[in-house]
């Protein structure tokens, strides 16, 4: 049987780091390409754009956003994937009325500070509602997610803004999942907290729901052990 390759999935302004201390596990049987969103404006671009230069088949693991892009890629191409894991991520579009003009004015709020102050000071701010508590006092973990953040620019930053405020919804999409699938989120996120994850797994009941200890919505740095073990054994699924 031939090993299927993993597509690891960042989230808004995120990248290889995310993933970084899990890859020394993850690569060591299959090939592991972390995807890179470029300027996309939409999640359906960022899905497409992936699909474009992926292997005909594939196992895709995405972390926030960028599980978002999965189930558009799962949309636009289920014929290709053969496995799918959806970390500390949601579901639902964005809320009508005044919750909905809320998340907006709180993310373009980010976007202003981006722009006018940087993105090490925005990534500063974010960064205090999306780890645990206690890793707050982690300088190394904590300057990780801020030098990601300074990779990218406050323009991506914006066009990510926008393809999350314009995100469909994806209950049609779980709903219609027959691969194996990996539910996944810290424990303490409050993002995207354990409640979601089960509701998705309500319209995808044949998912498996891993929730990672001591960890909030950036489990992949905080616990990247924990969260390697569990990726291994939904891949392990995917290849019976």
């Amino acid at each position: 049987m031939t090993t299927l390759p993993l597509l690891l999935v960042p989230g808004l302004m995120c990248d290889h780091a995310v993933w970084e201390l899990s890859l020394p596990s993850l690569s060591s049987q299959r090939a592991c390409t972390v995807v890179d969103h470029g300027s996309a404006d939409s999640l359906a671009q960022m899905a497409r754009q992936m699909l474009d230069s992926a292997p005909p088949h594939m196992l895709l693991a995405g972390h926030s956003m960028g599980a978002r892009v999965v189930l558009e890629a799962l949309r636009q191409a289920p014929e290709r994937i053969r496995g799918v894991a959806l970390l500390d991520t949601g579901f639902l579009p964005k809320s009508s009325g005044v919750d909905g003009e809320e998340e907006s004015r709180k993310r373009f709020a980010l976007l202003t500070v981006a722009r006018e102050q940087g993105l090490a000071v925005m990534a500063r701010e974010w960064v205090k509602g999306m780890v645990h508590p206690a890793r707050l006092q982690d300088d190394d973990l904590i300057e990780r997610i801020i030098s990601m953040f300074e990779r990218k620019t406050a323009d991506i930053f914006e066009c990510q803004i926008r393809s999350l405020l314009g995100r469909p919804d994806g209950s049609d999409v779980l709903h219609s999942i027959t691969v194996p699938t990996l539910l996944m989120c810290g424990r303490q996120d409050t993002w995207s907290p354990v409640t979601q994850h089960q509701a998705m797994q309500a319209l995808a009941p044949a998912a498996v729901l891993d929730v990672i200890e001591d960890a909030g919505h950036m489990a992949p740095m905080e616990q990247p052990k924990a969260v390697a073990q569990s990726i291994e054994r939904w891949m392990a699924r995917c290849e019976r």
